[in-house]
């Protein structure tokens, strides 16, 4: 392109003009700006560069008024001054960013109420085509969705982000309790997260069942929170006569604090004491020793969700997906047969 053909730039770009540049039409323009995946490479590459060129920024507001379409969804969380769904919230960015669509992620203070009115608002807006609700909506809201905009709720969190559902699933402990016990140990201990949470209660309530089921009793349960302090102090109050062998953790960093307190007691992790955990913190694969642990795939319960918006809105049917696991036990350096020795 010589300098003569370019446009005076005090004003925006048309899509006529940077279709001019690539020797296309206005329609492949528009193909291109809605990421058609059956142009050719070479058509795409001409239109991309006449769009850098051109410094070429679509007015999606004309766009939206035109045609009904603003290329946006939006994403409901519960709440932003805590820890909040970001794996979820990742997985879902990706199928939407995949699709075609720009993700704005909001978040709404007050009730289940408050909130539906707000999607409610950005519905009837016009200024998104979906929205992906992972915050609770309230119940009788079901069949009032309007038709200006889809809307699909995957509420995987409580108000409070506490994980329910399929996230509060303790199903994986007895899995992690069997295995310790075909390796030989017979005395367990469970260190529980807040019990205010579906999930901690959950992990409690497979971990005392199947240690029942197995003849493997008393069930010992010590109710911490999610610190590490709760695992270390949960060790340290340990009698000295017959200690469990292995303790199941409630989560990663309880069972940090779980292998702070054996040091402290001078017992060796998993000689003394087998450890396991939950969520597959970061840290846990370079732990000494590295933590097994319960992998939950945040992610998936994202992709699905937003998979189910785009369908939506494309009119397609409902996407079919690869029936994995949401939980997966990753066995590491912390979990051995027990020690045959008596501690000294």
């Amino acid at each position: 392109m010589t300098t003569d053909q370019t446009p005076n730039r005090t004003r925006r770009a048309t899509i006529w003009e940077v279709a001019k540049a690539a020797g296309v039409s206005h329609q492949t323009v528009s193909r291109y700006l809605r990421h058609d995946k059956r142009m050719r490479p070479e058509t795409i590459a001409r239109i991309s560069k006449a769009v850098q060129q051109l410094d070429y920024r679509p007015n999606l507001t004309a766009r939206s008024m035109r045609t009904r379409r603003s290329g946006r969804v939006a994403v409901f969380l519960p709440s932003v001054t805590s820890y909040g769904p970001s794996r979820i919230l990742s997985g879902a960015m990706d199928v939407a960013h995949e699709a075609g669509y720009a993700v704005e992620v909001l978040s709404v203070e007050g009730t289940p109420t408050d909130r539906f009115d707000r999607v409610l608002q950005l519905a009837d807006s016009g200024q998104v085509e979906g929205v992906l609700a992972l915050a609770p909506l309230p119940p009788e809201s079901e069949n009032r969705y309007p038709d200006r905009a889809a809307i699909v709720v995957s509420a995987d969190y409580d108000d409070n982000l506490r994980g329910v559902g399929e996230l509060a699933d303790g199903s994986p402990v007895a899995t992690l309790v069997e295995h310790l016990a075909e390796l030989g140990h017979r005395r367990f201990l469970h260190v529980t997260g807040a019990l205010d949470f579906a999930s901690a209660r959950g992990r409690r309530d497979v971990f005392v069942e199947t240690v029942e089921t197995l003849g493997l009793g008393p069930a010992l349960v010590h109710v911490g929170d999610w610190t590490p302090e709760a695992g270390r102090d949960a060790v340290l109050a340990l009698s000295d006569e017959e200690p469990p062998t292995a303790v199941i953790a409630g989560s990663d960093v309880i069972a940090a604090g779980v292998v702070e307190g054996a040091r402290m007691r001078g017992w060796s992790v998993p000689d003394d004491l087998s450890v396991t955990g939950w969520d597959n913190h970061l840290l846990g694969a370079y732990l000494q020793p590295t933590l097994t642990t319960v992998d939950v795939d945040h992610r998936k319960l994202g992709s699905a969700a937003m998979a189910r918006l785009v369908a939506m809105l494309k009119s397609a049917p409902p996407p079919a997906f690869t029936q994995r696991p949401l939980n997966t036990i990753i066995w590491r350096e912390s979990t051995a047969p027990p020690r045959s020795a008596s501690r000294r």
